[in-house]
């Protein structure tokens, strides 16, 4: 997904690319309150243990720690609650039935502002193994090593 002008990324699970394979992304709202937008407009968020699970037909993002507002009042949220992801029927039928079905999990990848509506970015996302770390690891340093010597061959 591109990231136009009117977007502003709170936070990214880079993390999720190096544990999962990341097959299909899914741009979802999130039902906050007050405070919370507030703090994640702060940038005070962070998604690296989140997950995000479908219950009863609704689809929900666990686990992602909002901290509390700095100016909020005793009425500030709970940094763990729960909050429902916004997803069309079609889109949770869909997500529910390849989770169900392959054993795939979904990921939240990143969190940005929209058009002044904040959304999350959730992937359908299967578990690497450590030899599959391993290889993209050696790929991205194989990758760096050519770069530099493609740069090392337009200074010389």
């Amino acid at each position: 997904m591109a990231t136009s002008s009117e977007e502003k990324i709170f936070n990214s699970n880079r993390q999720a690319s190096h544990n999962y394979h990341l097959l299909e992304r899914f741009e979802a709202g999130v039902v906050l309150t007050g405070t919370e937008t507030k703090s994640i407009r702060a940038g005070q968020v962070n998604l690296k243990d989140s997950f995000a699970q479908i219950r009863n037909g609704e689809a929900w993002l666990l686990n992602c720690h909002i901290s509390p507002y700095e100016y909020g009042n005793r009425q500030n949220h709970d940094p763990l609650r729960t909050r429902k992801l916004l997803l069309h029927r079609q889109e949770i039928r869909r997500l529910l039935g390849k989770v169900e079905e392959k054993g795939l999990t979904l990921i939240p990848t990143k969190m940005y502002l929209k058009k002044g509506h904040i959304k999350c970015e959730i992937a359908l996302a299967k578990g690497k193994k450590l030899y599959d770390k391993r290889e993209t690891e050696r790929r991205k340093e194989d990758n760096r090593e050519a770069q530099k010597a493609m740069k090392q061959r337009r200074i010389s």
